[in-house]
């Protein structure tokens, strides 16, 4: 059996990782960020996500009243984790390793959200600042020790 091997840089990683946050943002929030960026560090991925608030959601977070800002915040956190599955299973299938947990929080101030995506462990990264990904075979394998723990 032929194993397709794909190589990622790890800028490619962060691209397509930003572009999977931006499609999220629009599908489930009704509105993208104007400006996305993406950091693989260790066994975290950052996201910071700009101008992601919609005009009703500027203007329900100028008001004076703290209690709009927290549950602003809190409709963006169950938007979240609605789609907590498929951002899991879209960020593994980009750095090859299952996220173990996402942290988020949003300004309404500033309109800037950030996301954090913990993972089970270090992306395989070359010394050349690429991945070798076994398109079927690691996450296959990934996928089959997710589901051995959970069980």
């Amino acid at each position: 059996m032929m194993t397709n091997v794909q190589i990622k840089s790890k800028s490619d990683m962060e691209m397509e990782i930003s572009r999977v946050l931006i499609h999220f943002e629009k599908e489930f929030m009704g509105r993208g960020p104007v400006e996305t960026r993406s950091y693989i560090m260790d066994d975290f991925i950052v996201v910071r996500l700009r101008g992601v608030l919609t005009t009703t959601e500027i203007k329900l977070a100028q008001s004076d009243d703290g209690r709009s800002t927290y549950l602003l915040k809190q409709v963006r956190q169950q938007l979240l984790e609605r789609g907590r599955g498929l951002l899991e299973t879209q960020i593994q299938d980009i750095v090859g390793v299952p996220v173990q947990s996402i942290h988020t929080d949003i300004s309404t101030r500033t309109g800037e959200r950030f996301i954090i995506f913990t993972l089970q462990s270090k992306p395989d990264l070359g010394t050349d600042g690429t991945e070798r990904v076994l398109a079927e075979g690691r996450r296959r394998d990934a996928s089959a020790r997710s589901t051995r723990a959970a069980d």
